[in-house]
């Protein structure tokens, strides 16, 4: 890919479809006018098998739907999408591969995540966590993970504009690469999952960062999509903690300003 520069996608508050004008009143009593994120269903098709509908901010469905199939071990490295369809009008997504695949064992076995707009993720969550080997030899500087954090947080984006939105971002270094938002953070990771598979970026020099809670979800997608380290502004869970430390993966925590907590895998921080 040559240098990776910042924000190859970002959010767009200014996209007229992911927000509209509510009116209301203020603790004064005074009317106001306020900007509130919009959320639709996408239904999303694997070939002729329904999967799942889910609520979404729909700004990328495509990104959406294919990294959704990715982190639900639905499709592998290696599988060819040969079409994705997406009918805004009738709210649907399809995903096409070049072969027919049987879900039904993956559809009997439905783990409910503590993801915001309520997640689900299909069969074995430890299916390919194990296989998994995180790079070792990824260092992040302190002074590089202090410039990430402004960096995303003075970037414009929905949460600014309107809030009740998560966002997730991708990272190199003290570059923010694909920052995606939507109203359950595992939409927004999973989005970036599906355009790392679709343009066959790698995670392993990479680093994951989410406005929300470092729980098992966020662990497990995290290592499948091959990323060492996770940061969030917000706090830890016990198992999320537990399976970072499994999988070597460095789990920070907190990251507000100049400070943050390191849980697991603080062999890759260089305190500059």
């Amino acid at each position: 890919m040559g240098k990776t520069s910042e924000f190859i996608i970002k959010p767009d508050p200014a996209d007229e479809r992911l927000t509209e004008k509510v009116q209301g009143v203020d603790q004064d009593g005074q009317a106001v006018t306020t900007s509130v994120t919009v959320e639709r269903p996408l239904t999303l098709f694997l070939n002729s098998q329904e999967i799942v509908t889910m609520m979404t901010i729909c700004d990328y469905p495509e990104f959406l739907a294919v990294g959704y199939l990715v982190n639900q071990n639905m499709l592998a490295p290696g599988d060819e999408v040969t079409a994705i369809e997406f009918e805004e009008d009738i709210e649907t997504v399809v995903v096409r591969t070049t072969q027919e695949t049987n879900f039904e064992d993956k559809l009997k076995k439905k783990t409910l995540t503590s993801g915001c707009a309520q997640g689900t993720v299909f069969g074995d969550l430890m299916e390919k966590f194990d296989e998994v080997k995180l790079s070792p030899e990824v260092k992040l500087k302190t002074s590089d993970l202090y410039s990430l954090v402004k960096k995303i947080n003075t970037a414009p984006s929905l949460y600014l504009e309107a809030g009740a939105i998560h966002g997730c971002v991708l990272c190199k270094g003290d570059r923010p690469i694909l920052y995606m938002e939507d109203v359950g953070r595992h939409n927004a990771v999973d989005k970036i999952a599906g355009y790392m598979f679709l343009n066959e970026m790698s995670g392993e020099d990479k680093m994951f960062y989410t406005t929300g809670r470092l729980t098992s979800e966020m662990v497990i997608k995290t290592v499948q999509m091959g990323v060492p380290i996770l940061i969030s502004r917000s706090g830890f869970t016990a198992w999320g903690v537990d399976l970072a430390k499994q999988a070597d993966l460095t789990l920070i925590g907190r990251a507000r300003g100049e400070r943050f907590l390191v849980l697991s895998g603080d062999h890759r921080i260089e305190y500059d």
